[in-house]
């Protein structure tokens, strides 16, 4: 599938987008967001799509993951500094609504061992499903750190009830070439997504969290 964006507008914007927040440094790490608007898309009758792909560069380093484990997991998140909680952890939280919404409120993603991943509507009911943070899988032979990773680089469009979305692809500590790889990843998979593609796609602007947004379609 072809791009309708060419690499010059997209190395142009993305070149403002660093030069505004250069000119302006502020106080915290400004993220970079893709947004788009669409169009001939009826949320009421069409299919909602949802997918998640994971770029090249990580667009969130301060996103919060927490590990829900068995002892093994629960061992190694406390040598490594991960936030962590085992099952007695989960199990005060009594299904407790509030409890568990403040829980989810407070990471931005989880994992979970194998053996409580299957527990955890018991232990929690639906909130973080609804919240739509139900975790991840956390085996035993893979590497914690590099599964927050992935969990960090990892981004999920998904249509709800309005035509327009808003993703974080970056941040402005980026190079022009890891935010360009990054957006171009991201355009191309949700273009794959929409039922006829780039017909579906009424415009693309990418913005950082306080400048002006530079239009790529």
């Amino acid at each position: 599938m072809t791009s309708k964006v060419s690499r010059d507008t997209l190395y142009e914007s993305v070149a403002s987008i660093l030069d505004h927040s250069k000119a302006k440094k502020r106080a915290f790490l400004e993220s970079v967001e893709l947004q788009i608007g669409l169009k001939n898309y009826d949320p009421q009758k069409d299919k909602r799509f949802s997918g998640t792909v994971k770029l090249k560069n990580i667009p969130r380093p301060k996103m919060r993951v927490c590990v829900l484990g068995d002892q093994q997991h629960c061992d190694e998140a406390k040598a490594l500094d991960i936030p962590f909680m085992d099952a007695e952890a989960l199990k005060k939280l009594n299904k407790n609504k509030k409890l568990v919404k403040k829980l989810a409120k407070s990471y931005d993603a989880f994992l979970a061992s194998e053996s409580l991943i299957k527990q955890i509507p018991r232990l929690l009911g639906p909130g973080l499903n609804k919240a739509g943070k139900f975790p991840g899988l956390l085996q035993h032979n893979e590497s914690m750190t590099a599964k927050i990773d992935e969990v960090k680089a990892t981004i999920k469009f998904q249509m709800k009830k309005v035509l327009c979305l808003s993703v974080a692809v970056g941040h402005v500590n980026m190079s022009q070439d890891e935010l360009v790889q990054n957006i171009h990843l991201s355009i191309n998979f949700l273009v794959s997504l929409l039922k006829k593609h780039w017909q579906n796609v009424r415009s693309l602007h990418i913005k950082s969290t306080m400048g002006p947004p530079q239009r790529l379609y």
